[in-house]
């Protein structure tokens, strides 16, 4: 094998190991394969070339590999594609004013033990303490928990 094919071998695995450090999360094939492909680029310079060739192929790797790394989380290309909005928009806020525990309502899908129901004229999502309630069911308010609203089936 040519130190030329070695060489781009070893790109190629820095690649899949950015890919891996930026983009992919958890571990994933492309930062296995990356790994493997300059374990492989070094051992197959050693096995060719012979130890001090070998050497230099390792030291070399070891110092672009730290190089790249560090040269991708510094650089400001990754500010530019980063989220900055920030997201502001509450789920399931309830007015109290507008619903209170007592209030009847229709359930618009199943609770199993969680969905949507109709009180008032306004959609909320809804849990029940367990129970399964089928849809179009009538129920009630039992009472709120950390902006939960609890239903029962009405009776």
């Amino acid at each position: 094998m040519s130190l030329t094919l070695i060489i781009i071998l070893i790109i190629a695995g820095l690649l899949f190991l950015l890919l891996e450090v930026m983009v992919i999360p958890g571990t994933t094939v492309v930062g296995v394969a990356g790994f493997a492909l300059i374990a492989f680029s070094v051992w197959e310079s050693y096995h060719t070339f012979g130890t001090p060739i070998g050497h230099f192929v390792l030291l070399g790797t070891i110092f672009f590999t730290i190089l790249t790394i560090y040269l991708s989380l510094k650089s400001k290309t990754w500010n530019k594609i980063m989220l900055k909005t920030e997201v502001d928009g509450r789920v399931n806020e309830i007015d109290t004013n507008n619903i209170k525990v007592g209030d009847s309502g229709v359930s618009v899908s199943r609770l199993a033990p969680s969905g949507k129901a109709l009180f008032n004229n306004e959609y909320y999502e809804v849990h029940t303490n367990g129970e399964f309630i089928d849809q179009e069911t009538n129920i009630l308010v039992t009472h709120f928990l950390d902006n939960k609203l609890f239903v029962k089936r009405k009776t």
